[in-house]
């Protein structure tokens, strides 16, 4: 039978049980259904602020993204490798980075008994997160229709590559929207080949709009007792973030090309040789902040020069104006250049490494990296914190199946017993 759709929330947050602390979404159950890295990911972020999560996952072989390595991580009860040196139950480092803090659950939805636990989990969940192609879930009883038909007050949030419409049947990797969505036709070398950015941003940048679309729908739930239907999709994901460059080609009519590191409107705002060639990255936003930087140079005549007195003139004699200061930063490292601009107030920094990024954000406080268990590797922590609710702390990815006896029996139960305690 249909649920009725959930009355609206009190105020009032009630405080967890046991006198832990507690977290913004204490209370809500996910139900991932999703794969790869834009709905796992968008799923992890609602764990780290307190969602119980059950990745859904195809029996034997699971997400994909278990197998997209080097490297891989061993599983810790069977840690020696294969012949090839891969672990022979490892799980990729590229499942662990979007998929932690989850009970894992593996169904065969071709299954009968399985697709009922599905449809049953679906019908308990207070969030379903999918990426499947539009329309297939429906011979499976899980399209957002008969979801929400199910249970009223579900938050269905559906993650394709190019929409429900004419792109519905368009397979969508983020390497695949970066280029046909613009991306890489602004990145890189001018007359250069076109370039992807190093991670894949589509995917991260379509997990946040996903986690902020589910959010402002819960939030509608708390008012009214009714769930909805989330949509978001990698190429709108995309171009939503085009930003500036999106909006400059609407004022204008054209489309903008690579510029490497420069910036289409700023200037200096980008990368500038130092000593040996080494490269200084180097953001002055505004008038004031240039005339720092030619102070700290030695040469304050360059802002009053009158090809480079406004932030217009300087971008449009960039050539000359970063010949110029290039010409002074050959005098020092970027490291010692660094800490004499940034004292002076000049945003700044060298070109680090990962290991160097991770390094400066401890230096800073910052506790870039959370260990999440003994014999699992560290997790990068979540980048939000919040002095009322704080983000959890994380556990390790769910090893394929992992939770799925005890879940099993929970869906098979009445719908009113909470979830088995984790293991």
């Amino acid at each position: 039978m249909p649920q009725p759709p959930r009355p609206p929330a009190d105020d009032a947050p009630q405080p967890p049980a046991g006198g832990r602390t507690a977290r913004a979404l204490d209370g809500i159950l996910v139900a991932d259904f999703s794969r790869v890295l834009a709905g796992p990911l968008a799923a992890a972020t609602l764990a780290d602020l307190g969602a119980e999560v059950i990745k859904v996952e195809r029996p034997d072989t699971g997400d994909d993204t278990r197998a997209w390595g080097p490297p891989f991580v061993p599983d810790p009860e069977d840690p020696e490798p294969d012949g090839d040196g891969a672990p022979r139950r490892g799980t990729a480092a590229y499942f662990d980075a979007a998929n932690r803090s989850k009970r894992g659950l593996a169904l065969d939805l071709g299954d009968p008994d399985d697709a009922a636990a599905a449809r049953e989990l679906a019908r308990r969940a207070d969030v379903l997160i999918e990426n499947f192609r539009p329309g297939s879930l429906a011979r499976y009883g899980l399209d957002h229709t008969a979801t929400l038909a199910a249970n009223p007050g579900l938050v269905h949030c559906t993650i394709t590559g190019f929409g429900a419409g004419p792109g519905a049947r368009l397979p969508g990797y983020d390497f695949v929207v970066q280029a046909v969505g613009g991306l890489m036709s602004i990145t890189g070398e001018p007359g250069g080949t076109p370039l992807k950015a190093g991670v894949a941003l589509v995917d991260v940048l379509t997990a946040k709009d996903a986690a902020t679309g589910i959010l402002a729908a819960l939030r509608h739930r708390d008012r009214t007792g009714e769930g909805q239907l989330v949509e978001v999709n990698l190429l709108s994901s995309l171009l939503g973030s085009l930003v500036n460059q999106a909006s400059g080609h609407l004022a204008t009519g054209r489309d903008p090309g690579p510029m490497g590191n420069r910036h289409p409107s700023i200037a200096p705002y980008e990368t500038l040789a130092c000593r040996d060639g080494e490269l200084l990255a180097v953001a002055a936003g505004n008038d004031r902040q240039f005339r720092a930087l030619t102070q700290t140079l030695g040469a304050p005549e360059l802002a009053d020069d009158i090809r480079f007195v406004r932030n217009r003139d300087r971008v449009q004699n960039r050539t000359d104006l970063i010949k110029a200061l290039e010409d002074l930063l050959a005098a020092d490292t970027p490291q010692a250049w660094a800490e004499r601009l940034t004292a002076a107030s000049v945003p700044c920094g060298p070109v680090n490494t990962l290991s160097e990024a991770l390094a400066l954000a401890a230096r800073l406080g910052l506790d870039p990296v959370i260990p999440v268990g003994a014999g699992r590797i560290p997790q990068v922590a979540s980048p939000l914190r919040l002095s009322g609710t704080p983000v959890a702390q994380p556990s390790a990815p769910p090893r394929l199946d992992e939770n799925g006896p005890a879940l099993r029996t929970w869906l098979s139960g009445p719908a009113d017993h909470p979830l088995p305690p984790r293991a």
